[in-house]
């Protein structure tokens, strides 16, 4: 685990910051000194993260950014640029896990979900990008992925193709980030059952956690411990990697 001095004064850009990920992440970058911009398309929810953390209003900046509209992601990365100049560290969390059966599915569900899990991040990466590179700021750009991109699932199809097209491009970014000292790596957390954005049955729930094979739920320190060591000094060579925290939940078929 790095240093929680290494942190300070860090600034972070996580989405999804109202939901359950989202929440843990900025918990743990708050905890380490980092200052941050926290964004989610919903605003009670960032108010409920923002004081449920206790975080400093005059210190931490938020967006309601709807991120299947290009123009709320430049709104976000112009407010980054105007209070920060940019950031040093970029979390894409934000991704929605709709499930329905191929002939059930619309287009308009699959334009939802790429465009959440695949179509934001490219844009955010590349304006985040932007900004780090006029900076010089030699930072580190986090995809957070799921082992969905290896196991593909009935009802799931849509979500597990969006998750391996997001770790196919966050592999490509890494190799054209590289010469600017942008590291960009994937991490693939586990289970967590509880959001508000997409609903889990009761048995999806039991038969998913039933199938981890080191027999337990995701706790709360798991995947930002995970996101926190890739972005740390003690990765400094590590690039275009992907870090599975899911206690082999994905090696299963």
């Amino acid at each position: 685990m790095a240093g929680a001095q290494e942190f300070r004064g860090r600034r972070v850009v996580i989405t999804g910051a109202g939901g359950i990920y989202g929440r843990w992440f900025a918990r743990a970058f708050a905890e380490a000194g980092a200052v941050l911009c926290l964004s989610d398309n919903r605003e009670d929810a960032l108010a409920g993260t923002v004081s449920a953390l206790g975080l400093a209003a005059e210190t931490t900046l938020t967006h309601v950014t709807e991120l299947r509209d290009e123009a709320s992601i430049l709104s976000l990365a112009e407010l980054v640029a105007e209070r920060w100049g940019a950031p040093d560290i970029v979390i894409n969390n934000a991704g929605i896990y709709p499930g329905k059966l191929l002939v059930e599915t619309t287009t308009e569900d699959y334009d939802a979900i790429m465009g959440v899990n695949v179509r934001a991040p490219f844009i955010l990466t590349r304006e985040m990008a932007k900004l780090m590179i006029g900076s010089g700021v030699r930072g580190s750009i986090i995809a957070i992925g799921s082992g969905a991109a290896r196991k593909l699932r009935p009802s799931r199809v849509l979500y597990c193709t969006s998750k391996t097209m997001l770790e196919r491009i966050t592999k490509g970014f890494a190799l054209e980030l590289a010469p600017h000292g942008i590291r960009v790596n994937v991490v693939e957390p586990g289970f967590a059952a509880g959001s508000e954005v997409s609903k889990l049955s009761e048995r999806h729930i039991a038969e998913t956690t039933a199938s981890i094979p080191l027999g337990r739920l995701t706790e709360w320190r798991d995947a930002p411990n995970a996101v926190m060591f890739l972005c740390s000094d003690q990765a400094a060579f590590i690039t275009g990697a992907v870090l599975a925290v899911e206690g082999g939940n994905s090696l299963r078929l």
